[in-house]
């Protein structure tokens, strides 16, 4: 039967690809990636060089495909969301019948961890779920975002006896700052939606490009200053680079400590 190996490889930096996803790698014949065109060639880069790096014991391939846009069309986000994983879910059926033998093993490699805001663990289930091509996967996890963020900084991630809370820009810019939350981090924040907090007692751990050279830190209370700071910092690396992927975390300055 075919097999599937979903790996995560960490948020940028090939030491941050664990032993066990080593191991992995070490066993596909056939890694599958889903190109997001040339502003984000960098991204499929990096998956190439993880791949030289590591899958050195036996002869692999790699198969690309264009992944599908968003319809910005559909007007509600979730609606939106399903198509797109929809779409992928039928490149990717079609590849693994295509391009992966009976015997044979396919990768996929997964930016930071597999389970924390990737769409492929779902799309997968789908692509199980069409019943048009047979195959069993496995999981492997990678370091997230959120713990070299934490790392970078040289904090915990928690206060002592404090709650922490995962969510999107797009619920923070909805909601607000959740009250019954001491420590919340925010990822998928392309609209900036820490600056609606500037002048709470709040303090903020940003970071970009985790765990790579070309990393970038911000830190400290909450102030119309730093919000500045993280805005300019956040354009300029987009500007240059074509491309950003940042997370941060926010703490009540009440609750600050190790």
């Amino acid at each position: 039967m075919r097999k599937l190996l979903i790996i995560g490889i960490g948020p940028g930096h090939p030491e941050q690809v664990t032993a066990q996803a080593i191991a992995a790698i070490e066993q596909v014949d056939v890694f599958f990636m889903l190109d997001k065109g040339e502003t984000k060639r960098d991204l499929a880069q990096f998956r190439l060089e993880v791949c030289a790096r590591y899958a050195r014991k036996k002869a692999y391939r790699v198969v690309h495909a264009t992944d599908p846009v968003r319809d910005s069309a559909v007007e509600a986000y979730a609606s939106r969301v399903e198509a797109w994983h929809a779409e992928r879910a039928a490149i990717y059926a079609r590849l693994f019948a295509s391009e992966l033998g009976e015997h044979q093993c396919g990768g996929i490699l997964v930016w930071g961890d597999p389970a924390l805001y990737d769409s492929t663990l779902r799309i997968i289930e789908q692509v199980a779920a069409r019943d048009e091509v047979e195959f069993e996967y496995r999981v492997i996890p990678g370091v997230t975002a959120i713990s070299a963020l934490t790392a970078s900084h040289r904090i915990a991630l928690n206060s002592i006896g404090g709650s922490v809370l995962i969510t999107t820009g797009r619920r923070l810019a909805r909601e607000g700052l959740p009250a019954d939350s001491d420590n919340v981090v925010v990822m998928l924040d392309a609209e900036l939606a820490f600056k609606q907090l500037v002048g709470e007692p709040v303090d903020i751990y940003w970071g970009a490009y985790l765990g790579s050279e070309r990393e970038l830190l911000v830190a400290g209370a909450l102030t119309a200053e730093r919000a500045a700071e993280i805005e300019t910092a956040r354009t300029a690396a987009r500007e240059r680079y074509g491309w950003i992927m940042d997370t941060y975390l926010l703490r009540r300055r009440a609750l600050a400590g190790p």
